[in-house]
């Protein structure tokens, strides 16, 4: 049998193990507040196709989804026939799922770390203060600007420091992030660096409306593959709470009429 003390250290090594892996997260989810990501683009047929179009051409290069398979986007309305011809460039077979051919090694490498496989991405970085993981990705993938201090020649506002170039740059341009300095209210001493807007450096195929549009069919893509099947649970759960609803009904009325007569 263990000890009293000793479950009480073990308890104490498990509750600094949690907060060391839960720091980074914490740290990467501070700083700017998150738009909003407009909601009716995930259920919007055709904005979910493009979606899916823009994860294919920009985004599976690098980054697996290796627990999505092909052949699932018929879910989307589209055939296996439009998928094959479509959205398989690599010779994979359409019901095979999302992987890509870079070596770990090798991106490791090349990158600094193993790009994350983006499956689940958009339900992992939900922050229950500051929004969805949807939120953040449609925060994330419009915040990107010119920073030539760093290793590729980008930064993120959503993301500081971040690892990943700005691969939808030639969709939405180049810009240039506007900071001021101010002193710190809570301490003279110190000098904040304020946000004051972007400058467009270079214009991108795309005008920024239709770039925050893209964005957010990307963004839907993303969000429905990390659960299929959420509109349907949705639905199916507005039918269990309402029958929930008529039974609790019934049996209390059955309640009554059972003990109405027991003194």
């Amino acid at each position: 049998m263990l000890s009293m003390n000793t479950i009480n250290k073990i308890l104490v090594a498990l509750l600094a193990a949690l907060a060391l892996a839960g720091g980074p997260a914490r740290a990467a989810s501070d700083g700017m507040v998150w738009d909003k990501f407009p909601s009716e683009r995930a259920t919007n047929v055709e904005a979910l196709q493009n979606g899916a179009k823009l994860f294919v051409n920009y985004c599976l290069n690098c980054h697996a989804a290796a627990f999505m398979r092909y052949n699932r986007m018929q879910d989307i309305g589209l055939t296996e026939q439009q998928i094959k011809d479509n959205l398989i460039f690599t010779g994979a077979k359409v019901g095979e799922t999302m992987r890509i051919a870079m070596n770990p090694k090798d991106a490791k490498a090349w990158f600094g770390g193993t790009p994350p496989d983006l499956t689940l991405v958009a339900r992992s970085r939900a922050d229950a203060s500051k929004g969805s993981g949807a939120d953040y990705l449609y925060t994330y993938l419009r915040n990107y600007y010119r920073d030539d201090t760093k290793p590729t020649g980008w930064d993120n506002r959503a993301f500081p420091s971040v690892g990943m170039p700005h691969v939808l740059w030639q969709l939405q341009g180049q810009q240039r992030a506007l900071f001021v300095e101010q002193k710190d209210p809570h301490d003279p001493s110190l000098t904040l660096q304020v946000f004051q807007g972007y400058q467009q450096i270079t214009p991108g195929t795309l005008t920024p409306e239709q770039y925050n549009l893209a964005v957010a069919d990307l963004v839907a893509f993303m969000q429905w593959m990390a659960e299929p099947a959420q509109h349907h649970r949705v639905r199916v759960g507005v039918w269990v709470m309402l029958f929930l609803g008529v039974f609790t009904l019934i049996a209390w009325r059955l309640n009554a009429a059972f003990w109405k007569d027991v003194k």
